[in-house]
């Protein structure tokens, strides 16, 4: 028997993610855990810094870009989630999101990680790298990683209703 009791989710806000997070809701809904959606925040004073050890941004600017990215975050879930499925949100900052998503699991006891992935071809993964092939290689827990465009098993629950009843038959 699977037992899933805290499913994480992380989210870079693109179409890749968007299916992971429908996925994860699925999965948490249907094993009646708890989900924890994860974004990390690009740090921004680290990449400006030039060979003298100054910043070419403020601090101030790097502030405003992780409370955008908790705000966005925060909005990727309803009320129904936050009290159904018990939804946490959290938002890192860091330059690799790949050890962040796996930190996170590992210090959370996260039992199945979902992470979208773009579906990229073989150069573009030579010189981008995936985050979600790294999070397959070092998480402490399975992975699903949901592409996009991904086969779409997870429906709304309108459809799934909808599908559940049986056909009307005409009566002579």
């Amino acid at each position: 028997m699977i037992v899933l009791n805290k499913i994480l989710v992380a989210t870079d806000f693109g179409s890749a993610s968007e299916s992971a997070l429908r996925y994860a809701q699925a999965l948490a809904r249907g094993f009646g855990a708890e989900l924890h959606v994860l974004h990390v925040v690009e740090n921004l004073l680290t990449r400006a810094m030039d060979g003298y050890g100054y910043a070419a941004i403020s601090p101030e600017v790097q502030l405003d870009v992780e409370r955008a990215g908790l705000r966005q975050t925060e909005g990727l879930l309803n009320e129904e989630d936050r009290r159904e499925l018990r939804a946490k949100v959290s938002t890192i900052t860091s330059n690799n999101p790949a050890a962040e998503i796996v930190d996170y699991a590992r210090t959370n006891g996260i039992d199945l990680v979902v992470v979208g992935t773009h579906g990229r071809g073989a150069i573009a993964h030579l010189f981008m790298g995936s985050v979600a092939e790294r999070v397959v290689r070092t998480a402490p827990c399975p992975v699903l990683t949901v592409r996009n465009p991904e086969h779409e098993f997870v429906l709304p629950d309108a459809l799934v209703a909808i599908s559940r009843q049986p056909e009307m038959v005409a009566r002579d």
